[in-house]
Parts: C-alpha cells; structure tokens; sequence
C-alpha cells in the first residue's frame, strides 16, 4: 500500500501512520469520500497495537483530515486544498455506485488482492505454478516472433488470421470442424462472457448454470440486468430433467463448464452431454460452453465438447491458454456461428480495438509448432504429481473433518467440511495464518461448506504444509 517498514523508525509509531494516511490523502490516492483501511488492518500493517493507531486516527480528526461515520468506517473528509480555501473539492468517490456494472463481493476483491501477496500459500489460484511454465520456449518463441515481425497495427475485427487457423486446426483435433470466419480471439474467456452479455442478451434475460459455478463468483451478466437460476448437479455435471421443470424458458441461456468443471472438478460424461444438447436443441436453449479446462485431463482424455454435437449453430465455445500455458499473455477464443462472431467482434472492436498483436503471433507459434501439446504432456505429469501429494496430504490430515471427490482434469477438489465443523470464518482465519483459499460461499450461497482447495499453483511443500494448516485451524476452532 506504498509503506515501507525500516523507513523513518526513529519517529513515533502513531506519526509513521499520520504520515502514510496524509501521503495517501494528499496525492489523491485516498480521495474525499474514501473509506481508510480498518483499524485492524492498519495495526496488522504497520506492526503495532490498535491503540497507536487510534492516536494517529485522532490526530487527523483533530486536523479536520478523516472523520468516523456510523456504518461506513473512518472517511476521507477533506484534503489540504479544501482545508486551504472556502471551495469543496469534486468527490469522485459519489459517483463509484452510479455505473451500471456491480462491484465484486467483498470476499473476491479480498481474495483478488491477496493473490499477489507472495508470502502467502496460494491454495486459492486457478492457474498453473511457475514451476510449470516453458519458460526457454516462450524466449524461443517470442525471439522467433519478433525477428519475424514488420510494423503491425490494428488486426483484424475477428483477430490474427494466422491465430484464428491455428485455433481451427487445434480444434479440429478436438472433435470440432471450425472455419477460421466462425472464431472470435478475444482477451480470455471473461471478455467473451462480457461481450455475450451485452451483445446477445435482453434485460431480464435467465441464464441457467450449474449450482454451484464460477459464475456466481463474477457480476457480469447480473449487471447487465439479467438473473441467475441454478441448477442441481450430481457427479456427471447438471441434472437434465431439472430443466424439465422449468416453464419459461423464453429469453433464457444455459451457461455450463462440462469438463473439469470450476469449483467442483466434476467431469459430464459422453451419455449425459448428448442428453442435455438433444434437449437445448430441442427446446432452442442457447448454451455458452466454457470449455478452458478440457486440456488439463491427468487420466483419460474427456469427452467431446458438447460444441462437436451442435448441428444447429446453439453452442457458443469458449476456450482459453490462460488456464494452460499462461494468463499473460490474454488470449482466447469464441466459436460460433458467423452471424454471431461477426456482432462480438464489431463489441470487441468498440471496446478495445483487438487483442495485443503480439500475443496473438507468440499464441499462434505456440499452436502450430507442436510445442503446445508437448507441453501439455509436461503438464500433464506434473498436474499427476500435484494431485497425489494433494490427496495424501488430505487423507493424512483432513480425513476426520471433510470429504472429497477425486478429480480426474483441471487443478480444484472440492472440499465438504463435515457439517459439526464452523466454516463460515474459515477463510478470515486461513488468511490470518498466511493460507489462502477459496470458500465455497462465494460459487453458490448454500456451498458455504465447501472449499476449493488448487493443488496448481502453490509448490508440493506448500501444498502439504497448507492442508496441516486448514485441517489445525478447523480442529482448533
């Protein structure tokens, strides 16, 4: 937050707080109307007792600084201009609530900045560890692109012709025939939820997705006025025949994650996928099908996307190398049908005039050259290892207090604490102790007994040594 500790020690403790809130305050970091950080969180910063901080806190009151109010914590009443002279200065901080887009609850903007804290155990990320990424073949393959390159400026609406052909020729091993015109690049899979909602959906619209999901976790089809309806899963993905049950289906999408999906690991098996599009089809549900783990399968490969069965141009397929090979670099990629890609592509261009170009030359290589799927065989060995010190580690410690299923793709096991253990404040706890998870509360409301717990990122050690720490940290609650 801009303070370092060691810096100016001979002062009071209380005077190093004043002085990094006034810092704050007069660069306009903490603008008028901000709410400062909790007294909790200032003591924990800064090493001291609430005490000293509540000396600092008045002092800055008594200057006319910060000022307490009743459900909003300590605010930003003014700064050393409007303290100066007779005119208020603009408070930006009225209009954070008036756009259209909601913010984040307050557990995933939490779990969001903590995730670049690198003194924590990262039981919460959903990517790979550094430990797995081709680190010399990206410099070959970025060495190999920028020799290559000529001036370039803005690419193409749909992206990268190149990157697009890649993506067609990737997919076509996947079970799916994509003509490069079918295929939209687009930075992640997020981006191309952002653009489907406010390209293709109405107001009021429904979208249908698994309980619990991803989904839940992000506002972006919520703010854009729409309503999420969840429905029950067992261990092949969504129950079919709970959409029977639904009357009104009109100006309604199906959002699902078939394979591996997020939080929950679990796998829709072939039976079950050609169930639910015969019914989609049938019924003309559109579906969005995030797709972005299907790669990362440790045992068997999964079943075809349910994109391969689409007769009908119902499926948009989402995928991504984020997942894969790395967030970075922000590619991924829509399909369907041309009429469809040609409206995303023209909301792309008004939002940020294609995908980086480079990028996209660096994830075409990767495509094309054959490295991406050797890498995918290393990943695919070591994601094997992952799981296993994972699953010992949980059986070893764990075994009394949860139960879990044994994922067979992807980075996540979902974790059931049994139902005589609290868990609502497990998450504040583990973090206090330097372990981040992800709670189940933030994928459904009624999940509030789960974790997901990422074997992915964090190293083997880590992994161990966290999972003795949630299973402490539960017995000793």
């Amino acid at each position: 937050m801009g303070w370092e500790k060691g810096v100016h020690m001979k002062k009071p403790k209380y005077k190093l707080i004043v002085d990094f809130i006034k810092d704050k305050i007069s660069k306009s970091e903490w603008e008028i109307g901000s709410r400062i950080p909790s007294q909790r969180h200032l003591a924990k910063m800064f090493d001291v007792n609430r005490s000293t901080v509540i000396t600092a806190l008045e002092e800055l009151m008594a200057e006319g600084l910060i000022e307490g109010e009743a459900g909003k914590g300590t605010v930003v009443t003014n700064n050393t201009w409007t303290l100066m002279g007779n005119r208020s200065s603009t408070n930006w901080n009225e209009n954070v609530t008036l756009g259209i887009h909601k913010p984040s609850v307050s557990t995933v903007r939490e779990i969001n900045e903590a995730e670049s804290n690198n003194n924590l155990i990262q039981l919460s990320k959903g990517e790979l560890s550094p430990e797995m990424f081709p680190l010399e073949e990206m410099r070959s393959i970025v060495q190999k692109v920028s020799k290559q390159l000529s001036p370039f400026g803005y690419e193409e609406p749909k992206g990268n012709i190149k990157l697009r052909q890649a993506i067609s020729d990737y997919l076509k091993i996947r079970g799916m025939e994509v003509s490069p015109s079918s295929i939209l690049v687009v930075s992640g899979a997020l981006q191309a939820l952002h653009l489907i909602s406010i390209g293709l959906l109405q107001r009021g619209s429904t979208v249908f997705l698994e309980v619990p999901s991803y989904l839940y976790s992000l506002t972006v089809f919520q703010s854009m006025g729409m309503e999420l309806k969840g429905l029950p899963m067992d261990k092949e993905g969504i129950k079919v025949d709970s959409i029977y049950q639904i009357k009104e289906k009109r100006k309604s999408i199906l959002y699902t994650i078939p394979t591996f999906h997020n939080p929950t690991g679990t796998l829709m098996q072939k039976k079950r996928r050609e169930e639910l599009i015969e019914y989609c089809e049938r019924e003309q549900l559109p579906v969005i099908e995030d797709d972005v783990y299907r790669d990362l399968w440790m045992d068997t490969p999964p079943p075809e996307p349910l994109k391969s069965m689409d007769n009908y141009g119902n499926v948009l397929y989402l995928g991504s190398l984020s997942k894969t090979l790395s967030p970075g670099l922000r590619i991924g990629w829509v399909v369907g049908s041309e009429s469809v890609i040609n409206r995303l592509a023209d909301l792309k261009m008004q939002s940020d005039y294609g995908s980086s170009t480079l990028s996209q030359l660096v994830a075409s290589e990767w495509l094309s050259s054959g490295l991406y799927d050797r890498h995918l065989e290393n990943v695919r060995e070591q994601l094997k290892v992952r799981r296993s010190t994972a699953l010992e580690a949980l059986n070893k410690h764990l075994s009394f207090y949860a139960t879990w299923d044994v994922p067979t793709g992807g980075f996540f096991i979902w974790i059931k604490i049994k139902p005589m253990f609290k868990v609502k404040r497990l998450f504040d706890k583990a973090l206090s102790k330097g372990l981040l998870l992800n709670p189940g509360s933030i994928y459904a409301e009624q999940s509030g007994q789960f974790i997901r717990l990422s074997f992915g990122f964090s190293s083997l050690d880590e992994i161990k040594i966290g999972i003795f720490q949630l299973s402490e940290i539960i017995k000793n609650q």
